[in-house]
């Protein structure tokens, strides 16, 4: 896994972002107020690091990585990739950011059209990015990129009903990974899958990262699942990030609560961890009591 030196110029600087969603009522539909789905989130991420976005269901977590794709609009805010203001470009400019920034989403069945075969998924971002390459390249490109994230070499003119849930995610890792971006969103990329196969997925993601020298965004509820992947972590609750740092400071110093128990929800498989862990959060809560207890002076 690569190190945790961050260079001076990150690849992606997100500043001030904020998605809110409009409540709408009455036969006229008029807006009666927002949802602040995200409110002021900011990050960076360097070349070839990993962030994870760690947060319960519904902090915001996904409409971060959509928002910064733009495939859903931002309220406020930037978002700069490779020095270019992401909200500003259009056209021509628009299409190389997009080529150079990829996504893996959560669901890989919804994800997959059934009625495409497995070669034309994952090479339609060729025929969208480069028109002019011929359906024989376009093919070799596609099944290069199936074999080298574990996909069967005859998997080319099957269809996604005709494959596991793990092997549809890796279909969709090879979508994503076609064009050689530099940026991929991976969101809860293994929430869907069986235990046996995230692990798999996972070392997959990490292998292909320190390969191709990627950048991830790796959006997740499951600390234990961030603490494997990520070199940084942001803490998300409630559409605003509470806690970021290293790995190494979030998870073995946790400064906020909300990270506290996050931490706290991760399984201990060692018994004896377990009863060790125990006797700590009781003993923090009872001095937390204490605390309150205390008349103040």
């Amino acid at each position: 896994m690569p190190g945790d030196a961050t260079p001076t110029t990150p690849l992606l600087s997100v500043r001030g972002l904020c998605v809110h969603f409009p409540v709408r009522r009455g036969l006229l539909q008029r807006v009666v107020g927002h949802i602040k789905a995200v409110d002021h989130v900011s990050f960076d991420i360097a070349p070839g690091q990993t962030l994870g976005l760690v947060g319960e269901s519904g902090c915001g977590k996904t409409t971060v990585g959509r928002a910064l794709l733009r495939l859903i609009t931002a309220t406020a805010g930037t978002v700069t990739f490779d020095g270019a203001d992401v909200f500003a470009a259009l056209g021509a400019q628009l299409r190389r950011l997009r080529r150079r920034m990829q996504v893996v989403f959560q669901d890989p069945a919804g994800s997959l059209n059934p009625r495409m075969t497995i070669e034309s998924i994952v090479s339609e971002p060729v025929t969208i990015h480069e028109p002019a390459t011929p359906r024989d390249a376009r093919r070799a490109m596609a099944s290069a990129v199936l074999q080298r994230c574990g996909m069967p070499a005859d998997c080319l003119d099957r269809y996604p009903h005709q494959f596991s849930g793990g092997q549809r995610q890796r279909v969709g890792i090879a979508r994503a990974l076609i064009l050689r971006p530099s940026l991929v969103v991976c969101d809860e990329p293994t929430s869907a899958l069986d235990v046996s196969v995230q692990a798999q997925v996972l070392n997959l993601l990490s292998d292909l990262q320190r390969e191709l020298g990627l950048s991830l965004l790796f959006i997740s509820h499951d600390m234990g699942v961030i603490q494997h992947m990520c070199q940084r972590i942001a803490v998300m609750r409630a559409g605003r990030i509470v806690e970021s740092g290293s790995r190494d400071a979030v998870i073995n110093q946790p400064q906020h609560p909300y990270t506290r128990d996050l931490l706290a929800a991760v399984p201990e498989p060692d018994p004896a961890r377990r009863r060790l862990q125990s006797a700590d959060t009781a003993l923090t809560a009872a001095g937390a009591d204490r605390s309150a207890a205390a008349p103040s002076a």
